[in-house]
């Protein structure tokens, strides 16, 4: 679904990715790691058009990505949930949620039973301000709002962060079962190693703009990547 190859990305004359190639395939969850400020946000922005890289490819769903905005990947099947949740704090739950028909006909303009299945929260929470919902509860929401556009391709930007780990645990679920369905692909941006071991497929580790480590999570050592994350 995803082939990332040798992308390189500029802020100004600050080179922050060198070379960087991923792969992403449906029905597994492709893991990029590291500490901060190594690039694992700046990839994101390459892959979903938010920043234009500086050279290398890009293929989704089998095609080559030039200078897409960002809406026209949308439109295809690309969703984010970005990092910081990003939700509209003024708007009600329901109303974020819509704001994912954007990416859809008419015809397909509804909320489904199943985002309420996912995240049974949200449901009683449908006249609540964004802005109100606790850290965790926003995190719920981020992600039901991305899964409202039907993505081929989602891309999750530490969807642990700052939240409580009863939340975690129910996000961890989610993403489990998204893999199972096999109708997705995954990039997973997480520093949470636990939490990310415990979901990926295949791994990635940044460092300073550079991959250090990739491969399948049957190809390397669990004390291996975690050595390498530690960097």
């Amino acid at each position: 679904m995803l082939a990332v190859r040798d992308l390189t990305l500029h802020y100004g004359q600050s080179q922050i990715l060198n070379g960087v190639s991923l792969d992403a395939a449906v029905g597994e969850v492709t893991c990029v790691m590291g500490t901060n400020g190594v690039g694992k946000t700046s990839l994101l922005k390459a892959i979903s058009g938010v920043h234009h890289r500086s050279g290398g490819t890009v293929e989704f769903d089998g095609e080559a990505v030039g200078r897409w905005a960002p809406h026209a990947l949308a439109q295809r099947g690309l969703a984010v949930v970005p990092q910081g949740r990003d939700i509209f704090p003024l708007l009600t739950v329901r109303e974020n949620l819509e704001t994912g028909f954007a990416c859809l006909p008419r015809s397909e303009h509804g909320v489904p039973d199943r985002i309420f299945e996912l995240f049974p929260v949200l449901k009683t929470m449908q006249g609540r301000r964004g802005g109100d919902l606790s850290g965790g509860q926003q995190q719920q929401l981020a992600i039901a709002r991305a899964l409202i556009t039907k993505p081929k391709l989602l891309l999750m930007d530490e969807p642990t962060e700052g939240i409580q780990p009863n939340i975690i645990q129910q996000i961890g679920e989610v993403i489990a079962l998204l893999r199972s369905e096999g109708q997705m692909a995954i990039v997973l941006v997480e520093q949470y190693f636990q939490f990310a071991y415990g979901l990926a497929d295949r791994f990635a580790v940044l460092e300073r703009g550079v991959v250090t480590m990739a491969g399948r999570k049957d190809e390397l050592t669990r004390d291996a990547l975690l050595q390498a994350v530690a960097v």
